[in-house]
Parts: structure tokens; sequence; C-alpha cells
């Protein structure tokens, strides 16, 4: 990796699977000690096993980003250098049809729990006068719209918005609040919708002409968690084979 990060501590939310789980294992590759943090106890155990059997540094914690009360019992321990804003969920199907609990449910952990996480990073960086940086994972669906996905986009349109925010008022303390906004990444969830012929049809819109791969994002991930990126704060990074440049 083309940034060491030994000697940092970082936590990764949503970290038992998927890009999460990726991002911690880079992370942990670039020399940080890395707690990968979910609601999942077991997965989140075999995770951690194959980061330090790969000669890695990892610990976990069980956490939903929603509870405020977690959230800051995860704080409790030991600081963090960098935290990386993972944890999302999505619901979809026509906005006439979205149930209030759904709406709240996507709304809660893809927005407010960015935030709640954002602010007691932050709290304890300020508290101890150190900096560091916060990735918020956003999408390309914050910055553009697509159907049927209503509640996703908006929440991750206002990670974007919040990131700018946070950035703004935490700079003076040294603290970089960024986004990072991959667009149509391959992953074990998704693999199969894409060998279809609906998944193939939205291949074709991106103008690389393939999927991303977890891999395209290792760079624009380290280059905002390490001091590479260090006068870097308040953007989002996109990551997305030109999909947000495609015609209309």
């Amino acid at each position: 990796m083309f940034e060491d990060l030994k000697g940092k501590r970082a936590l990764v939310t949503g970290a038992s699977g998927g890009l999460g789980l990726h991002f911690a294992r880079v992370l942990a590759e670039a020399g940080a000690e890395v707690t990968l943090a979910a609601r999942r106890a077991a997965a989140l155990e075999e995770a951690v096993s194959g980061i330090v059997a790969a000669g890695g540094k990892a610990g976990h914690v069980l956490l939903d980003v929603s509870d405020a009360g977690a959230v800051e019992a995860a704080f409790a321990g030991p600081s963090y250098d960098i935290v990386v804003n993972n944890a999302g969920i999505t619901s979809g199907g026509p906005a006439l049809d979205v149930a209030i609990d759904d709406w709240k449910r996507v709304v809660d952990t893809d927005l407010t729990g960015v935030f709640i996480v954002a602010q007691a990073a932050a709290r304890r960086m300020v508290d101890e006068k150190r900096p560091g940086s916060i990735v918020n994972v956003s999408s390309i669906l914050g910055l553009r719209v697509a159907g049927q996905v209503a509640a996703y986009a908006a929440a991750k349109a206002g990670v974007v918005q919040l990131t700018r925010a946070l950035a703004l008022e935490w700079a003076r303390y040294g603290i970089r609040v960024n986004a990072l906004c991959p667009g149509y990444i391959e992953t074990d969830l998704n693999r199969a919708f894409f060998a279809s012929e609906a998944g193939q049809a939205l291949i074709r819109r991106v103008p690389q002409r393939r999927l991303g791969r977890c891999a395209d994002l290792d760079g624009p991930l380290l280059l905002l968690a390490s001091d590479a990126g260090a006068f870097m704060t308040g953007t989002e990074i996109v990551a997305d084979g030109g999909h947000l440049v495609s015609s209309l």
C-alpha cells in the first residue's frame, strides 16, 4: 500500500462483510490496528480471525450505529485515528408504497447513524487534542438519483452534505471529514443480479463497461484515511467507472 498506517488505530462500521470487511482488511494490510464494528457477532469473529491470520492486528465490537448509547460505549475504550463510517442498509420499492417504518430504518442507519458515529469520534479526538480522519461512505446515489430507492438516495445525499458541514466545523481541531462515493461495486450480495439481463443492461450504461471491484476503492480509501490526503477535507471522491458523467 502507498501509505504506511503503522501506529494508527482505525474503526470500521458495517464491517462484518461486504465493503466494510474489505475496508478493514485494506487498513490492516497498511499497518493499522483495526476494530471491526457491526451487529453480527459470529460474522465479526470470523472476519477478525481472517485478518489476524493474515498478519494484521484486529478486534471487534458489537455495534448498532443508530443506537447512541452503544456508539458512546464503543468510543469509551481506546481512541481512534481513523473512522470509516460504512454501515448502511437499503429498502427498495416505489415511493408511493414505502412504509414510514422502512423509511425511518434506512435514514436512521444510513444518515443519523453516520452522524452519531462521527460525533462520538470527533468528541474523543477533540478531548485528546489529536488529529484524525473520518471517512463517510456515501454513494453515487447521493449525487444523482435512480428510481425506487428514495430513502437510500435521500440518506446518501444527506451524508454528502453532512460531510461538508462537519468538515467546516472540525477543521480547526485537525479533524478531516471526507466522503467516499462508490458506484456499482460487485459483491457476493449483488453478483447474481448483475449476471441477469437487467444487471447487464445497467453495466452497459457505465462508460467503462464494467462493474467496480472492491479493490478499486483501495486507493481512494487510503488517500482519505492517511496523511497522503492531509490537505483534503469536506470533499467527496467518486469511484464509479464514469457512471456519473454518462449521458442522461
